[in-house]
């Protein structure tokens, strides 16, 4: 069971606290609660510390009695927690009374308070007091979580029931109507798990939700195709094969997300995770290394077996096809390395246990480093081959060549031709299912094996359905629906190599000790801001022509952003102001390319226009480089100050400010090599122009010293899975009344 919320075991609730709510919800309340505790004990109190502490009292006091009115109110409405709801609202009014009574000495002078029980006199009572406070409300908290898991299950049933009716109707009307009532519950379905998600403490949890999600965005629009292709051609085989294999997808995903929020354990799929080398490597280095602290903490039987179960591990990479001669040979003979270093290690360390040695020898400590190290350089290797395998892999796919040639050949009506095609892209998905594979031994944290497992298992899916729907094509040529019905899925295939390549990228940053130190761009929405000017809002429905021009916009950011960050990587200097800028608009860039996808923290227009507000320092960097910037910079903070109204504006405005972000982007992407020069050339003249003493002066500054805070510039980075209204309502937007 976890303990409460502020890491302190004395007020353990009893109750574990799985979601983020519940405890930045008890984090004040914990900590006021702590200030009356832990007081210190003078004989004479100041009039203002009896006036602090009796203000502190009533504080919590007052909080306790709205949060249990707001417990109570729940429990009337929800009849099946309304005991259990009532009694911990009940201990928690309690337990506020007596904490209020304990801290009631503010109008009181100290010679007063002699006889009277107070906080001061009463230690015991306030801790008592203080428990019972915490565990209540905890409990309170928990039960109204409960009605949260309630809800998303209610979502998923009624989703299930629709699903049902979708999967055995027979005309396109009965179809067309059922499916706008489908699209409406995967909407609410899709914010109720999207708030779950984003709530979860657990980092696991969130990727396997992440995962299930993305599956049922996906899922959405070729479930539309598919019924439709099926219904228009009622006798084809490949499209009913087409049809059940979407429909049992989404059904297993709806699955694993209430397994996710009831944390079931049904059908397996709470399974263990396959076992990879990176945590294996991990592992074993740790047992090694502990034996510096203790000779007798494992036997040398016991790390022998796990170095032997490493290297059977290997032979993911070693037994593929894909992997080349000399990579193989590298692997096996950094296994063997790894085994000699083993072995020396063990005969030091029975020589040392066999003279009651009471610490590691100086053989062991050699032997401890060489071992150490000839893992380390195995997990490199490994790396480098899984990591190599899939840049390969996507460039030779980024072509999309068979997916061309299936489409080609499919509407044609050559079946002979799709035949061969088909071949190819089995090849092709065998051997990027073989390197997600290895990409899961390598990626360093349970988060990404998650997502390298969730891609393993798309590319696993989509290919056949891909086939299926292609041999539809080809046995339907003249078929407008069966042609859309292969481009949603060729589309479908083609955004999961981007996620690959995102992916890949990720588990880079982990291995080079990157992870999550990528910096917000500065003019993030904050929580609560801007939501005092905020008006009733709409939600408004592009027209195909608008969604494929906000659509296109966004691409072009997406590329922009990325060349953004590939010319940034070559500088030297990573904490140069022109850098930190350029990473600010690229990831601000990349933001916006998110929203026109539905997915990200921009989740309005509001939040779009916001966010496009340069900051003064951003702006006044901007300025200084070039006043082609600062004339766009000024377009979009006056653009943001702007009001609009109707649906019309309120486009217009979207795409004026993606532009003018894209055109910013452009002109930053053709300064930084010109500013990287330019700075390279200067610490050039620098150095050579400056003294000998300044070189020493350098020097001495260049010795490596532990900066304070370095933590606080890390972000962790979260898992992005597009809003289902993407396809059910096309881009939302919301129009200020």
């Amino acid at each position: 069971m976890a303990s409460s919320p502020c890491g302190n075991s004395n007020f353990d609730s009893g109750l574990e606290i799985k979601t983020r709510s519940v405890e930045q919800t008890l984090i004040p309340l914990v900590s006021q609660i702590t200030t009356l505790i832990n007081h210190k004990d003078k004989p004479k109190k100041s009039e203002r510390t009896l006036a602090a502490i009796h203000r502190v009292g009533q504080a919590v006091s007052v909080a306790v009695g709205r949060f249990v009115a707001v417990g109570e109110a729940i429990a009337a409405e929800n009849q099946e927690l309304k005991d259990e709801m009532g009694q911990a609202c009940f201990e928690a009014r309690r337990a506020g009374d007596a904490i209020a009574q304990l801290t009631d000495v503010g109008s009181a002078l100290p010679s007063q308070l002699d006889g009277r029980v107070t906080v001061f006199s009463d230690r015991t009572a306030m801790v008592k007091a203080a428990r019972l406070l915490l565990s209540s409300v905890t409990k309170v908290l928990v039960l109204a979580d409960r009605i949260v898991i309630k809800q998303i299950i209610t979502s998923r049933n009624k989703v299930l029931v629709t699903l049902d009716h979708l999967e055995r109707v027979s005309t396109f009307q009965e179809f067309v109507q059922i499916f706008s009532q489908f699209g409406n519950e995967m909407v609410e379905f899709a914010h109720l798990t999207g708030d779950r998600q984003n709530d979860l403490k657990d980092e696991k949890k969130k990727a396997r939700m992440a995962a299930a999600r993305a599956v049922l965005e996906k899922c959405t629009m070729m479930l539309l195709t598919a019924s439709k292709t099926c219904l228009r051609h009622p006798d084809c085989e490949s499209a009913r094969i087409n049809k059940d294999a979407v429909f049992h997808r989404m059904r297993c995903a709806l699955e694993q997300v209430i397994e996710i929020v009831t944390e079931a354990r049904s059908c397996g799929e709470n399974r263990i995770l396959p076992a990879s080398i990176y945590n294996g490597i991990k592992e074993f280095k740790s047992g090694v290394e502990c034996l510096r602290e203790n000779l007798y903490s494992l036997s040398p039987q016991s790390m022998s077996s796990q170095l032997e179960a490493l290297v059977e591990r290997t032979e993911d990479f070693t037994d593929s096809a894909y992997t080349s001669h000399e990579q193989r040979q590298a692997i096996l003979g950094l296994c063997q390395l790894a085994r000699q270093d083993t072995q020396q290690l063990v005969h030091a360390w029975v020589e040392a246990q066999s003279v009651h040695a009471k610490e590691a020898t100086k053989d062991m400590e050699v032997a401890i480093l060489k071992t150490s190290q000839s893992v380390s350089d195995l997990r490199r290797e490994l790396h480098k081959v899984a990591v190599g395998r899939a840049s390969d892999l996507l460039k030779v796919h980024g072509e999309q060549l068979p997916l061309r040639a299936l489409k080609a050949a499919g509407a044609e009506g050559n079946l002979e031709e799709v035949a061969e095609y088909s071949r190819t892209l089995t090849e092709q998905k065998e051997q990027l299912v073989e390197t997600c594979r290895l990409l899961c031994h390598v990626s360093g944290t349970e988060p990404l094996e998650i997502t390298c497992i969730h891609a393993e298992e798309t590319f696993h899916v989509i290919g056949p359905q891909i086939i299926s729907a292609a041999q539809t094509l080809a046995l339907h040529p003249s078929s407008k629906i069966a042609k859309e019905n292969l481009e949603v899925f060729c589309e479908a295939w083609e955004s999961q190599l981007c996620d690959m390549a995102l992916l890949l990228r990720e588990i880079n940053d982990v291995f080079e000790g990157r992870r999550g130190d990528k910096r917000p761009y500065l003019s993030l929405p904050r929580p609560g801001k801007h939501l005092a000017n905020m008006k009733t809002a709409k939600a408004v429905k592009l027209d195909a022509e608008e969604q494929t021009s906000m659509a296109k916009l966004g691409l072009e950011l997406r590329l922009l952003s990325s060349d953004v960050d590939t010319e940034v990587e070559k500088w030297e200097d990573q904490e140069h102001e022109i850098v930190r800028q350029s990473q600010s608009l690229a990831s601000m860039a990349y933001n916006m390319y998110l929203f026109t996808r539905g997915e990200g923290l921009l989740k309005t227009t509001l939040d779009l226009f916001h966010q496009a507000e340069l900051v003064d320092e951003e702006k006044t960097v901007v300025m200084t480089e070039m006043e082609k910037l600062l004339a766009l910079c000024q377009q979009l903070q006056m653009g943001a100050k702007t009001p609009v109204q109707g649906k019309a504006a309120t486009f217009q405005k979207v795409d004026s400010f993606i532009q003018a972000t894209r055109s910013i982007l452009s002109v930053v992407l053709s300064l930084l090599p010109c500013c990287n020069k330019l700075n390279r050339k200067y610490k050039s003249e620098r150095n050579s122009l400056s003294s000998p003493q300044d070189w020493r002066e350098r020097q001495d500054a260049s010795t490596p010293v532990k900066e304070e805070g370095a933590l606080n510039t890390k972000n962790s980075n979260g898992f992005g899975v597009k809003s289902l209204e993407q396809h059910m309502a096309g881009l939302n937007l919301l129009e200020s009344k």
